[in-house]
């Protein structure tokens, strides 16, 4: 554990579900992480896709009242934002060193070290998929699962990679303009929410709009120029043990990255789910897609819904999952992935 001149501890009221927020000093930098629920229970850590942060990539999910009696009631959830994207940070100087993706597995660890904890559940989307991932290829034994949205494992594209530089340009000479801000929201939404000339644009994506308007150029820069130089990973997914539950919508532009993620995983310990008319972040556009295969995953850990004021074991242990709950019809094994659609209204 850390002393406590590292923290910085504020605690403010969300909903039923009392919030901490930690300042975190690592060897490279400091880290926020936003706390929910008693820290008693098992651990579930999670991470942001670019220029987000938890309430904007999560509260979908972990708001969904559904959501609440299954992962609130089983977990406690550290929520980790990758350096400068917490809500009311300050910009970064464009000469501040860039960290590596390996760097910011490592401040994972480091976070878990802070806090006192052991083996984790981890929740990331895309970019942040990505660094936990590493996290777990480095640190297999403090990864219990991973539940992974849109994730990446493959260097970049060259259309990622020139779109990627296209976007720093543009950050560095003009900052979080209408141009950045489009490219962010193709990256993270469908066109059925972007809406069009005739159609308005949903609800979500006018609120991350105006809260890409808020975000520090130079931060979003930082972890954008380090996923881009990201090396492929493919090979130390055969190393993993933990069981992993993929998401990943049906319109993302990571799609066949995801896909092509699951192929490469021991396909005794993995499944994919595909969510129709869904975009990259599907823990936003469709959250209720995600927890019927979320409460089949977490009942191979002994994890149920709450009920009768029954406490979940802690720390979290395995415990076998039986093979019905990883058949194809069940949990899209074997890469035939369960296509869901969330009805709209």
């Amino acid at each position: 554990m850390a002393d406590s001149t590292d923290s910085v501890s504020i605690r403010m009221e969300t909903s039923s579900v009392a919030r901490k927020d930690h300042l975190v000093k690592t060897s490279n930098g400091f880290v926020s992480v936003a706390i929910f629920g008693d820290q008693d229970k098992p651990a579930l850590v999670t991470y942001p896709d670019l220029a987000l942060n938890h309430m904007t990539c999560f509260q979908g999910l972990f708001f969904c009242p559904e959501a609440f009696p299954l992962l609130i009631h089983n977990f406690c959830i550290y929520h980790i934002s990758p350096p400068g994207h917490e809500l009311g940070a300050a910009a970064m100087s464009y000469d501040y060193p860039a960290l590596s993706v390996d760097d910011l597995a490592d401040q994972v660890a480091e976070v878990l070290d802070y806090f006192g904890l052991g083996a984790v559940m981890c929740m990331g989307v895309t970019a942040g998929a990505y660094i936990l991932t590493l996290f777990a290829v480095k640190y297999k034994r403090r990864v219990l699962g991973l539940i992974l949205v849109s994730p990446l494992c493959k260097a970049p594209s060259w259309t990622e990679w020139l779109c990627n530089k296209l976007m720093a340009i543009v950050l560095y000479y003009y900052g979080m303009c209408g141009l950045v801000k489009e490219l962010l929201l193709i990256r993270y939404f469908s066109k059925e929410v972007r809406g069009a000339a005739v159609i308005p644009e949903s609800e979500i994506v006018l609120s991350c709009r105006r809260l890409l308007g808020e975000k520090q150029s130079p931060n979003v820069l930082n972890f954008l120029e380090a996923i881009n130089r990201r090396p492929d990973i493919t090979e130390g997914l055969k190393s993993l043990r933990c069981r992993s539950l993929i998401f990943v919508g049906e319109n993302s532009p990571f799609n066949s990255d995801s896909v092509h993620m699951t192929s490469k995983l021991d396909r005794r310990r993995s499944a994919l789910v595909e969510v129709l008319a869904c975009g990259t972040i599907v823990t936003e556009e469709q959250p209720d897609a995600m927890l019927i295969p979320l409460e089949f995953f977490l009942m191979g850990y002994g994890l149920h819904r709450s009920s009768a004021n029954v406490r979940p074991r802690s720390p979290l242990t395995k415990t076998f999952i039986s093979p019905e709950l990883f058949t194809p019809e069940s949990m899209g094994l074997k890469l035939k992935p369960i296509k869901t659609r969330h009805s709209r209204i």
